[in-house]
């Protein structure tokens, strides 16, 4: 009843928006779907989709730094061809006809075109109605989004002092990590007792980055005292136990949140760390279905959602998530990541400054050239994203200058998704 009743509540939201947008467009055409293009470029895709009215389209972020290749083949061969003609005004329609158009949902590659897409329609709705799509969706609910910054260093002291320096740069909410992920969880390569002719690289061990990172964690709280709220991510290199016993390690430490404890196939887990302490729980960095998030958020046994608004379906999944956060007592926590662009940003904020259920956004800084590229990149400041209020998502996408920048293909060999412990088997990421 519960379920029904909140995703009840994100329609009629919806419906509010739909009306706001009907009482702005009075008098124009109907609005159609002339063309799609998908734009390539860094690690990014961005889908821009043109419209019936001249000179009137829409941006969007489809972004997959590991499948880009794959996400314009599909745009381009299977979900353009579908998309002309359609009418740009029908949303709701059009992102539920999408997500079953290739009979099977939930993919990462679906989700993303299915996202840009999203993204692109509302962008549309808010020009044409000449507003910001936050007032679309119902209004400002806060002045600006809160973000969290990233602290790392070799060791403790490092860590505290750039923990520090986002305090002084007015930053209340940081994550910090020791050596990137699994940092001060390595056996060093060739030490350690291994298997004769076995892997001798830098090894996982997670009994010592239990230790480590708790040592950390108290250190920070002695150092830099009670006023900063602390995150920290996991990656889900740990085993079920191991997760609890960490989750309780870190509890005199007032967390804002650990994130990502678990793997996604593990999360029935966080029943037995809710039962055993109040450190707060965030997942869902590589959720693309509501099978993996609907429960975790109806049962109350996570505290954040941490999805990417790209991955899920775009700005109308992400409301609806929001939605049910609302009902449950669970709070936002949109992943970003330094793959993430600005288009999926500035999304995940027009949604944030909406919805009741928000938490904190994640930090992502671009280069100068990355701002001359898409003007209207939202901008950080004292711990603050802000966007703008021009209408629509506010940033536009330059193509000469995207032009200049062409995909790179995905490094080949290991990487910090490809783990390793002593006996040389994978830490699952």
């Amino acid at each position: 009843m519960l379920l029904r009743r909140d995703f009840a509540k994100a329609a009629l939201a919806f419906t509010f928006a739909s009306e706001r947008y009907a009482r702005a467009a009075v008098g124009l055409a109907p609005l159609k779907i002339t063309d799609v293009k998908a734009i390539p470029t860094r690690q990014w895709v961005f889908l821009k989709v043109f419209t019936s009215e001249p000179g009137l389209y829409g941006i969007g972020s489809a972004s997959n730094a590991y499948e880009a290749a794959a996400v314009v083949t599909a745009i381009e061969q299977k979900y353009k061809p579908f998309w002309i003609g359609k009418s740009a005004d029908r949303i709701e329609d059009l992102w539920e006809s999408t997500n079953v158009l290739a009979y099977w949902r939930n993919s990462t590659i679906q989700n993303n075109i299915l996202s840009g897409l999203d993204m692109a329609l509302w962008d549309i709705k808010g020009k044409r109605a000449r507003m910001p799509v936050y007032d679309l969706l119902g209004g400002k609910v806060r002045d600006a989004v809160p973000i969290y910054a990233h602290a790392d260093g070799r060791d403790r002291e490092q860590v505290a002092e750039n923990v520090h320096k986002y305090m002084e740069e007015g930053y209340r909410h940081v994550r910090a990590q020791m050596g990137g992920y699994g940092g001060g969880g390595f056996v060093p390569s060739g030490k350690g007792s291994r298997p004769a002719e076995g892997f001798a690289g830098e090894a996982f061990d997670e009994d010592i980055y239990i230790d480590e990172v708790t040592k950390l964690f108290e250190f920070l709280r002695a150092k830099l005292g009670p006023e900063v709220k602390l995150l920290h991510d996991v990656h889900e290199h740990l085993t079920p136990t191991a997760a609890v016993e960490f989750a309780k390690r870190l509890e005199p430490y007032r967390m804002f949140y650990v994130e990502d404890i678990l793997p996604p196939e593990q999360i029935e887990w966080f029943r037995r760390i809710k039962q055993v302490t109040t450190t707060p729980m965030a997942m869902g960095e590589l959720f693309t279905s509501p099978r993996e998030y609907r429960p975790l958020i109806a049962q109350r046994v996570i505290d954040f959602i941490r999805c990417r608004v790209s991955q899920i379906g775009g700005i109308t999944a992400a409301k609806r998530i929001a939605a049910l956060c609302t009902e449950f007592g669970v709070r936002t926590a949109w992943q970003e990541g330094g793959d993430n662009d600005p288009v999926n940003q500035l999304a995940a904020y027009h949604v944030d400054l909406t919805i009741p259920s928000f938490g904190i956004q994640e930090e992502n800084h671009f280069p100068t050239y990355v701002h001359e590229m898409l003007p209207g990149t939202a901008e950080l400041r004292r711990g603050y994203l802000y966007g703008n209020d021009e209408p629509g998502l506010g940033i536009d996408v330059k193509e000469d200058i995207a032009l200049k920048y062409p995909p790179s293909p995905v490094r080949p060999g290991d990487s910090w998704t490809t783990v390793r412990g002593m006996d040389g088997s994978l830490v699952i990421p």
